[in-house]
């Protein structure tokens, strides 16, 4: 039933027990593929610039609202700037046993007042995409999310950029609708994308995503077994305790 107040006005649910959550800690998140580290532009930045200069050419960097850059110097001076910031927050993608970096993501928008936050600035190499490490690295920032209290994780991209949307989809986040132009970047008008995973969905999800990611379901070349969307995508059936 719908709540309704004194003026019987229809008003949310309550939350008499929810407790403002802190803001995410630099601290490293380990995992069986990966590892996410507070992002530090003298031990990462050339091995980042390295894996992204990899490419044929500068497409990784259409729909982010910086780069590319030339050199490596450039790309420094750019990491230098924002790996200070709390918001956002970047963390750097260290496939396990490379010990090289191979991507960034950070939060941003974080709200600890209305237990939101938001994963973004995600800048994957070619040697991660696709890879067990690349969706590891979404899941453990899913849950330090929720394990700090967060109520809301946010996920949101160009409507344009067909990749993004259909990788927010994949890892189990909801489509929320286009805000239209919403954003102007790089001289061009921008519709964002919003999707999101609430609280209430993260266990099932959680469950989910640690059933593709468990070495079971690779193969001895690291070949998934059952794709991402097998799981992710009917997580709301899946039982909710072990």
């Amino acid at each position: 039933m719908v709540r309704r107040n004194d003026f019987d006005q229809p008003i949310g649910p309550a939350l008499s027990n929810w407790v403002c959550p802190v803001v995410p800690a630099r601290a490293a998140l380990d995992g069986h593929w990966c590892r996410l580290e507070p992002l530090d532009p003298e031990r990462h930045g050339r091995a980042l610039f390295e894996a992204y200069a990899a490419d044929a050419d500068a497409r990784r960097w259409t729909y982010l609202p910086y780069g590319p850059f030339d050199t490596e110097s450039d790309y420094l001076t750019w990491l230098r700037g924002v790996s200070t910031q709390t918001d956002p927050l970047f963390f750097s993608i260290v496939p396990q046993g490379t010990g090289r970096a191979a991507g960034l993501a950070s939060y941003l928008r974080i709200s600890p007042s209305s237990g939101s936050i938001e994963v973004g600035h995600l800048n994957f190499s070619t040697e991660l995409q696709r890879t067990p490490a690349a969706t590891e690295a979404m899941y453990l920032m899913l849950r330090a999310a929720f394990e700090l209290g967060y109520r809301r994780y946010e996920w949101k991209c160009d409507a344009l950029h067909e990749r993004s949307r259909a990788a927010a989809l994949r890892l189990g986040f909801s489509f929320e609708g286009i805000f239209r132009q919403a954003v102007v970047y790089k001289g061009r008008s921008r519709d964002t994308a919003w999707f999101s995973i609430i609280d209430s969905e993260w266990p099932v999800l959680r469950r989910a995503l640690e059933a593709w990611l468990a070495p079971a379901n690779f193969d001895s070349e690291g070949v998934q077994k059952r794709r991402l969307s097998d799981f992710t995508g009917r997580f709301a059936t899946l039982p909710t305790s072990a």
